[in-house]
């Protein structure tokens, strides 16, 4: 008997249709906008932003999506709610003659209720039904919700009420934002209406240390997946920043490429050629180590290759940081000016850390630089403790190495050793760090470099005298003396005296030398001579050799002629002796 399997059909899950809201990093959180034709609901208490975040949505839908918007507030009227959002940028009057943003206040009578006792949302219906069809709107913000049930105390009617109106809009296609104050113990003051809706986001202006941040949750996102965590937000001139929290899985893109310090000494230290782009380095030390000057070297090296670079400055300003380097021979007006370079400067306690996170988000997202200084990270511990910046910091540095960005960390530290600010907090982090430190000796004060660490890359284990002059920084090499390593004025002295030491032995060496060439003089002079004496004896004794060959041959030529010569007087004789018959 034949079986067979009923194969399962998967079935793919359906993802709701969302409205993006064009809201920097809202969209990212809530991974593509608020739910299209729901109602959202904006809780939070005074001076979260619940009614700019809802305008905003409005505009946004106007101007990047085309999609009209109607805005019906019962607190402020027309022309109120456009100054006071006004300096955000957004001009809703403007808006209203394109026909593109319909703004309509209704005014909601308690004593009417009170004396009828009785509560119909009808004419509401009728009045915000004409104005979405007026325009053709696609979004809706309601301000704030609480004045339609004032005065009612019956909670069945309110709930009844509020599911009736969510329903409505739902039914007219429209997304819609609807503010709300928060309760005492709950989202809202009802307590209902996160109940009813289909998203909720809460919004909250936390003071901490008398400074105040403002984050902002997903408390609900129904068929979506949402971020749950807190996420700090920004209202300034361009309107709302949302800094999403990065992701914690560690899977960013790394460069192998190298980029210089603008320290030739210093590069040399790192195998001459410099960090890697998109690590993050740190530069702790004492103050007045010159941690600024090693990194506005950075900076003015990124300049100088063409590179954009924000400079985040919690100490100095601008023009202090540009007149202090001039001493140094580095100009950043020229970098300023051309827009290469760009200075942000604040005090710490300005904003909260979260506040600081994301102005330093939107800044980079604005200006897109290829190098961030933030000079010096641990004045941020005046508004936070130390896990607390830790946490912002490691938030920051995900962010920026994710988008390749090379950051450069300064930190202060004691005379004693590194402390809290830098051991515990940021120095495991970094990519490389770079310790500057005082070095008290001989009554002088000097400063001395080493590198503590630098991932993925042969660097020098070697401490290295700090020098700061009109020229510029610079390494020394490492001078050893009997004692150890020298430095400042000790450091010259021994190279004075070992110079004084290879003069006085060069000179003896040329004294010796100069003796040596007379003694060679005489020697050769003494060779001449015997060499000529030789020659002369050698001449003499040639002279009687040859004068003996010479008498020798005299003597046998006169011996051949005697005897030629008797020879001759025998042959005479023979001729004259008579033949003999």
């Amino acid at each position: 008997m034949s079986t067979t399997r009923a194969k399962k059909k998967i079935v793919q899950p359906r993802k709701i249709e969302k409205s993006p809201t064009g809201i920097s990093g809202l969209d990212e959180i809530t991974e593509g906008g608020l739910p299209k034709g729901r109602p959202t609901l904006i809780c939070g208490g005074a001076g979260c932003g619940k009614t700019l975040l809802s305008i905003e949505y409005i505009v946004r839908g106007i101007l990047l999506y085309n999609e009209p918007g109607v805005i019906m507030v019962f607190e402020e009227k027309a022309e109120e709610l456009a100054a006071n959002v006004a300096s955000l940028g957004f001009d809703l009057a403007t808006l209203q003659q394109e026909k593109k943003v319909k703004i309509d206040y209704v005014h909601i009578d308690r004593s009417e209720i009170e004396e009828t006792g009785e509560y119909d949302l009808d004419g509401l219906f009728i009045r915000l039904g004409y104005a979405i069809d007026s325009i053709g709107a696609k979004r809706v913000m309601l301000d704030t919700i609480e004045n339609l049930f004032a005065g009612l105390q019956n909670e069945a009617i309110i709930r009844a009420e509020l599911r009736r109106l969510l329903t409505w809009l739902k039914s007219k296609g429209v997304t819609a934002v609807i503010t709300a104050e928060k309760g005492d113990g709950v989202l809202t003051r009802h307590g209902l209406e996160e109940y009813v809706s289909d998203c909720v986001i809460l919004l909250d202006n936390r003071v901490s240390n008398q400074i105040a941040t403002r984050l902002l949750r997903i408390v609900k996102y129904r068929g979506s997946l949402h971020g749950t965590n807190e996420y700090p937000f920004l209202i300034d001139e361009d309107g709302i920043s949302v800094l999403p929290v990065t992701s914690l899985k560690l899977e960013r893109n790394v460069s192998s490429e190298r980029i210089s310090t603008g320290i030739p000494s210093l590069d040399k230290m790192l195998g001459g050629k410099g960090f890697f782009r998109g690590s993050s380095i740190l530069i702790s030390g004492t103050a007045g180590t010159g941690k600024t000057s090693i990194a506005v070297h950075f900076a003015n090296e990124a300049a100088k290759r063409k590179e954009r670079c924000l400079y985040f400055a919690f100490e100095e300003s601008p023009q202090q940081i540009i007149r202090n380097m001039r001493s140094i021979n580095i100009n950043l007006n020229t970098h300023v000016e051309s827009g290469l370079l760009q200075f942000h400067a604040s005090r710490p306690t300005l904003n909260g850390l979260e506040m600081h996170l994301v102005a330093i988000h939107k800044k980079v997202k604005e200006f897109k630089p290829r190098v961030v200084v933030i000079d010096p990270i641990t004045n941020l511990v005046s508004i936070g403790s130390v896990s607390e910046v830790k946490s912002m910091l490691i938030r920051l540095l995900d962010f920026l190495q994710q988008e390749q960005i090379t950051v450069i960390l300064t930190a202060l530290t004691n005379s004693a050793s590194y402390t809290e600010q830098t051991d515990e907090g940021v120095s495991s982090l970094v990519d490389a760090w770079m310790m500057v430190r005082d070095i008290e000796d001989n009554g002088e004060r000097n400063r001395g470099m080493y590198i503590m660490k630098s991932r993925g890359m042969s660097h020098s284990n070697q401490v290295r005298e700090f020098t700061i002059s009109d020229a510029g920084l610079d390494l020394v090499d490492v001078f050893l003396g009997e004692n150890g390593v020298l430095i400042g004025s000790a450091r010259e002295t021994q190279q004075l005296e070992e110079q004084k030491s290879l003069a006085v032995h060069s000179n003896a060496i040329s004294r010796k030398d100069r003796e040596i060439k007379r003694k060679e003089t005489i020697l050769h002079a003494k060779i001449a001579s015997l060499r000529e004496e030789f020659e002369s004896l050698q001449e003499e004794l040639n002279k009687t050799f040859v004068e003996d060959e010479l008498r020798k041959d005299i003597i046998e030529k006169n011996r051949l002629q005697m005897t030629e010569k008797r020879h001759g007087i025998d042959n005479q004789k023979k001729k004259k002796q008579p033949t003999k018959l």
